[in-house]
């Protein structure tokens, strides 16, 4: 069986988790292929709203296996956190979670680094979650890392001690006052990593691999967007893994030929939370009705969202990138009300028009080119069936289909996973 992917195509926070948790009743196992718990997939059902970071978003049905993957980097308190709010909701994660040896652990002093590195840029920081994301990826790009599979050694604390020391020593290189008790820290991190241990830790590659041969069906979730890719993304102002679909492959050891569908999602508009360039972002009233409507605060970190217009050119290379094949459309309903539209569909730069993401994006190398699309004022969210769709929204999707040349399969109307429109088969 190939294994699906479904993954964001803007800079994070499309609603990939509610569309996971709609999508999982056709998939077997739900498996994360990467990124850290800088991530935030907020699921509502039943009148409450979950948020995860690391654990998969299918993690509430219970006969789906959830695998947090090789990819991912785990920090083992804000996991056991997240164990800990499951156990109040009654749910049975230790027989459907497992954890890919692989897997790259957070330490506490990959937090106090990040602080610290984040500190020494002033002006020019890159606004890290400060979650120990980047220094963690760091450690395993240079072979440093200590993962999942080395908590079953006997030496694995001998380990943690060397790193964390080394840790301590570059802190003190970066010259600025970061404050820190790490015993203390540590107490809280060896009895979460007791929790950690605790689970079902697998080769995960093997297990994948042979559900594959069973014919079991895999839905790789992503965390992110692709343009915070640490390769394709607005470097540097980019997450610290790849969060394109060629990152499945690498994230959960699967083989480029078995991957099937690749399902992006996208904003009916666009959302950029931290620093770096956003050509359509938006300082007017509508962008603060978008941000007051959509909720627009980063479900990790509580940060406001910027806001703005469709980038149909940042769009367009994302689906490219990712060979997507089915997009799904989220927050709609955010959209009623607007009595004119706009999208991106190009841009001017450096003297001329262009329709393909350039190397440089900041502000002073472009200008977006936007087309106007009338507005509708229903109200989408008691929206079940595409007929009961208003025509103006009908002319907008149909619209980036055709730019796109890729069917809008699905369009979210709101957070409940009952709030969801299923427009194609």
């Amino acid at each position: 069986m190939a294994v699906d992917l479904l993954l964001g195509l803007q800079w994070g926070d499309e609603g990939k988790g509610k569309i996971v948790d709609v999508l999982t009743k056709d998939y077997n196992i739900i498996a994360r292929f990467q990124g850290g718990p800088n991530a935030g997939h907020t699921l509502v059902f039943n009148g409450k709203k979950h948020v995860l970071h690391t654990i998969p978003s299918g993690i509430f049905h219970d006969d789906a296996t959830n695998l947090v993957g090789n990819g991912v980097v785990i920090d083992p308190v804000i996991f056991k956190g997240e164990l800990d709010k499951l156990e109040e909701q009654d749910v049975d994660y230790r027989k459907s979670l497992h954890i890919s040896r692989k897997a790259h652990i957070i330490l506490p002093t990959h937090r106090l680094l990040d602080a610290a590195s984040e500190a020494s840029k002033g002006k020019a920081k890159i606004g890290s979650t400060l979650k120990g994301i980047g220094p963690t990826y760091m450690d395993k790009t240079g072979r440093n890392g200590i993962r999942v599979g080395d908590l079953e050694l006997s030496d694995w604390k001998e380990r943690y001690r060397a790193l964390a020391d080394k840790h301590e020593a570059m802190i003190k290189f970066y010259e600025v006052e970061i404050e820190y008790n790490l015993a203390d820290l540590e107490v809280e991190f060896f009895k979460a990593v007791d929790v950690l241990k605790s689970l079902k830790l697998i080769d995960s590659e093997e297990y994948i691999y042979q559900a594959q041969k069973s014919g079991q069906t895999i839905l790789a979730e992503g965390a992110q967007g692709s343009l915070l890719d640490i390769d394709f993304g607005t470097y540097p102002f980019v997450t610290s893994s790849n969060t394109t679909a060629a990152g499945a492959c690498t994230g959960l050891g699967v083989a480029p030929n078995q991957i099937g569908e690749v399902f992006g999602i996208f904003k009916a508009y666009t959302t950029r939370v931290g620093s770096g360039p956003f050509p359509t972002e938006l300082f007017d009233e509508d962008g603060a009705a978008m941000a007051k409507v959509g909720n627009e605060f980063g479900a990790t970190t509580g940060r406001p969202r910027r806001c703005g217009w469709l980038d149909l050119v940042a769009l367009r290379y994302a689906c490219q990138v990712n060979g997507v094949t089915q997009l799904m459309m989220m927050k709609g309903d955010v959209l009623s009300g607007f009595k004119t539209l706009k999208v991106c569909t190009s841009y001017k730069y450096k003297g001329e028009e262009i329709t393909h993401l350039p190397y440089n994006i900041e502000p002073e190398n472009l200008e977006p080119v936007y087309s106007e699309f009338s507005g509708w004022n229903e109200d989408l969210t008691e929206m079940s069936e595409a007929s009961q769709m208003p025509e103006a929204l009908n002319g907008y999707i149909e619209f980036l289909e055709k730019e796109l040349e890729i069917p809008i399969t699905i369009v979210s109307v709101g957070p409940d996973r009952k709030q969801t429109i299923f427009r194609k088969k």
